[in-house]
């Protein structure tokens, strides 16, 4: 089947399991692009046409459910004599092989399980489906630890004919119900029994009943008590211990009436208050149905009345009727009665004794045939009764010698029936491959890929100097082995040149430079100057490069490639240069404040003019540079707070009607004439010392007179204030 395209839509790779009714695999729905499981029917079955009709009744049934617990069924279908079902792949393990691995499971790990479980049969009993089939084996818990339920309708497609042919089913009988091994309808609370003996295994690492053959198993569930779950696993508090007892009665009608309810009953049974509630205690109810042993019949001492059983007691009401009875006549009676139950007795194990040797069939352990040949194989497997299916698969596997047998799809140790076929799988040559054409116009890091893809290691591959040619930068131009080439992926060396594309040369930086440095670096580079633009800058010095064109410095340029460079012709005519006298205050007269200026002009935004300390009024001469259509605007820092921005038009500082800007005196000075005196100040940098120009309000700065002195005239001079000194001009 591996490597089969089945329906036209579902690529088989791998096979993933398997029973004695089907065999299941995981498959490509190249049609979704998605990964699914293919249950296939096992070929003993497609000729039994009642089988096949009750398997795709009840496949499709099931496929109307729709749970986070119930794995979906999405397609049924038949190819030739293939019946197959496709289902939601499941990535994980069974319960069945988590029983196996770690049993007994922690309580509430087997509890959260179970409680999915019954979450899953209630949305199938909701919807009239019965799962009949309920044990580890169909209960699958993906990696995220959401429980799986499968297999849903399946089970009720089983037949006599399964019970006979196959180890699955007959595996089965230990999850039976009482009512199922009686043969009789079965129903919810069915599966709510199987599910008893499912918890009651994961708690206690065993089945609650064993027997030398199935019709023991069964009949033990119909007789026997099991052994209680505690007595086993002292660990199982009394409320999960409960759950167990309820839902493994043998009378329907003493377990949960719903998974509902049962599941209503996991939720809360490992709350503190109910961990160590009171055992719980049926009233034992005498089944009519039951088997029951008869005891022999022994004669009355006294009138020779013989009676069915020895646990018969003469009550009142026996003794007042005696009387009225003739002796010979109760004789005859009980004779009568006697020999009846002798006789169904004898007819009831004469067809017990029928049905068993109808259903009998010697059970096989499969031995283990990994790693021998296939020879040695097919022989240990005839001599165990078994028979190998044909054909053999014959796959490569990395460490495994042509012939050798390295999987068995029976595990060692399985019992099944004489006869049953085993699946074997034996190592093959691996086979040569063609190398593939990788100088196509794939990248490096793809070429790569597709190599790993191909089952060789990136350790084998090696990548050679990169040369120039016409083919995009990165690219493959030359492999060794060439494509085509047939090769061993775990053994080839790959070798891969990559193109760095034409061949270039790196622009210079020629920003900065004279004309003549320019036009000499260009040279040396093996290019060529195509022309020499004037223009004039704020920036870049007279006689120097401004710009460079095809590219910035580093840029990759054809060989010979033509050059254009911007010289500067210096700063423009219209610009003027201007000193602005920038009158600064501490904030407060006698402590020092740190006093941080930036400007922006013609030649750039918020450039830093410097940082001054003060503690008293000074005058800074701030040297900017103005054009047309770039005003100058100086801002003031003080002690790390913005203070204030005065704005230097253009045309104010070309005609000379700049206003001085007008600043409030530090917080202790009083309105004095004298305050303009300013000569004690700490002066750092290129600013002005002394008072020269020096402005301060009297007062709080509000309104009043300016008092200015210079030092050269010492006379003063009445302005009007506006108290704050910015210029908004």
């Amino acid at each position: 089947m591996i490597g089969h395209l089945l329906g036209g839509r579902y690529d088989i790779i791998e096979r993933i399991g398997g029973g004695g009714m089907a065999l299941v695999y995981r498959a490509q729905d190249i049609l979704l692009n998605r990964n699914v499981a293919v249950k296939v029917l096992r070929q003993q079955f497609v000729h039994d046409e009642e089988f096949i009709r009750r398997f795709r009744r009840e496949a499709q049934s099931a496929a109307s459910l729709s749970h986070p617990n119930v794995v979906s069924i999405y397609d049924v279908g038949q190819e030739e004599d293939i019946h197959y079902i496709v289902m939601e792949y499941v990535e994980g393990k069974n319960l069945n092989e988590i029983i196996k691995e770690r049993a007994p499971l922690q309580v509430e790990e087997a509890v959260r399980i179970a409680s999915q479980i019954c979450d899953a049969l209630e949305h199938a009993h909701h919807n009239q489906i019965i799962h009949r089939d309920i044990k580890p084996h169909n209960i699958l818990i993906g990696r995220n630890g959401r429980v799986k339920v499968t297999d849903f309708g399946i089970a009720r497609a089983v037949t006599s004919t399964t019970i006979t042919q196959t180890g699955s089913v007959v595996g089965s009988v230990h999850y039976f119900s009482p009512e199922h091994a009686k043969g009789v309808t079965t129903g919810e609370k069915s599966d709510l029994y199987s599910l008893g003996i499912v918890i009651y295994q994961m708690l206690t690492a065993q089945l609650p009943f064993l027997g030398e053959s199935p019709i023991s198993v069964a009949l033990k569930h119909l007789q026997e008590e099991f052994e209680e779950p505690r007595k086993v696993n002292p660990l199982i508090p009394q409320s999960v211990e409960n759950i167990i007892l309820k839902s493994m009665r043998k009378n329907p009608q003493e377990r949960y009436q719903s998974a509902e309810e049962m599941m209503e009953d996991l939720e809360t049974c490992l709350l503190p208050d109910r961990r160590n509630e009171q055992k719980i205690v049926f009233e034992d109810e005498e089944d009519e149905a039951q088997t029951r042993i008869i005891p022999a019949i022994k004669p009355l001492p006294n009138n020779g009345i013989s009676r069915a059983s020895a646990d018969w007691q003469d009550t009142p009401e026996m003794k007042e009727e005696a009387p009225a009875r003739p002796a010979r006549r109760n004789n005859k009676k009980l004779y009568i009665w006697a020999g009846a139950v002798i006789a169904l007795l004898v007819a009831m194990t004469l067809l017990v004794m029928y049905v068993n040797k109808l259903m009998e069939v010697p059970e096989v352990t499969v031995p283990g045939v990994i790693n021998m040949t296939e020879e040695q194989a097919r022989a240990e497997l005839a001599k165990a009764g078994l028979t190998v299916k044909e054909p053999v698969l014959e796959q490569y596997k990395d460490g495994v010698n042509p012939g050798i047998v390295f999987n068995q799809d029976q595990p060692e140790g399985t019992v099944l029936k004489k006869g049953a076929q085993i699946e074997l799988t034996v190592g093959a040559e691996k086979p040569l491959v063609k190398m593939p054409d990788l100088t196509d116009g794939k990248t490096y890091e793809q070429a790569v890929a597709a190599l790993v893809a191909a089952g060789v290691t990136e350790d084998r591959i090696e990548k050679a100097d990169d040369q120039y040619s016409d083919k995009p930068v990165g690219t493959v131009i030359d492999q060794s082995p060439a494509a085509n080439t047939d090769y061993n992926p775990d053994e080839v060396q790959v070798m891969l040149t990559v193109s760095k594309g034409p061949e270039t040369v790196e622009m210079p930086n020629l920003k900065g430079r004279t004309q003549a440095e320019a036009e000499k670096m260009i040279s040396d580079a093996g290019l060529k100057l195509e022309e020499v633009i004037e223009e004039s800058s704020f920036t870049v010095e007279k006689g120097k490069v401004i710009s460079q064109w095809p590219g910035e410095e580093g840029t990759p340029v054809d060989p010979g490639s033509k050059v254009k460079i911007t010289v500067s012709t210096g700063q423009p005519a219209e610009a003027i240069s201007y000193s602005y006298q920038l009158p600064v205050v501490p904030a407060e007269e006698g402590k020092n404040s740190e006093i941080r200026i930036t400007y922006s002009d013609a030649r750039g935004d918020e450039m830093e003019w410097g940082k001054r300390t003060i503690n008293t009024t000074q005058v800074l001469s701030i040297d900017l540079l103005l054009a047309p259509n770039k005003n100058g605007v100086v801002s003031v820092y003080r002690d790390g707070q913005f203070f204030d921005t005065y704005l230097i038009p253009y045309i104010d500082a070309k005609n000379g009607t700049v206003q001085p800007p007008q600043v409030a005196p530090p917080a202790s000075v009083e309105t004095d004439p004298s305050a303009g005196d300013g000569s004690d100040g700490d002066s750092e940098g290129d600013g002005d010392s002394g008072a020269a120009d020096s402005a301060v309000l009297n007062d709080s700065g509000q309104s009043g007179e300016w008092q200015g002195q210079s030092d050269n005239e010492g006379k003063k001079e009445k302005h009007n204030g506006n108290g704050h000194g910015k210029n908004n001009n």
